[in-house]
């Protein structure tokens, strides 16, 4: 998938990288995700933010716009994200519900997108609000 990671923090960066292991063509940038930065994303299909990047409704649907169709955050809540309207807008939506390391942060960020990019679902991470056949199957 083509990504890009959204508010790296320094050692964040190198755990990303080394999760990834160029599975994925993952861009990371220290930017926080706002209509400033949101061109970073053009042509990507996936964005990775954090806690501190909110996704209103009016991100959303710019995110959609230009063609994201999923997000992780690298936390445990997705109180800043409208999970409803990404659910609306057919946007897949998955956290790290139970990671605390940075480093397993990192592993189950890009878990979950090695597993939307082969059709599977990501299974307790979940967080669509879509009705989809993989969450069927694995929820």
């Amino acid at each position: 998938m083509r990504v890009i990671a959204y508010n790296i923090l320094g050692p964040e960066k190198e755990y990303l990288a080394i999760a990834n292991a160029k599975v994925h063509d993952l861009t990371l940038v220290t930017n926080e995700l706002n209509f400033s930065t949101m061109h970073y994303a053009l042509g990507k299909e996936a964005v990775i933010i954090s806690e501190r990047d909110i996704l209103d409704r009016v991100m959303l649907a710019e995110l959609s716009r230009i063609g994201v169709k999923s997000i992780v955050t690298r936390s445990s809540t997705t109180e800043h994200i409208d999970l409803d309207f990404a659910g609306e807008l057919k946007m897949h939506v998955a956290n790290v519900p139970f990671e605390t390391s940075l480093e397993d942060i990192a592993k189950r960020t890009i878990q979950n997108l090695t597993q939307w990019m082969v059709g599977g679902c990501a299974g307790d991470a979940c967080q669509c609000k879509m009705d989809c056949a993989n969450k069927m199957k694995f929820g």
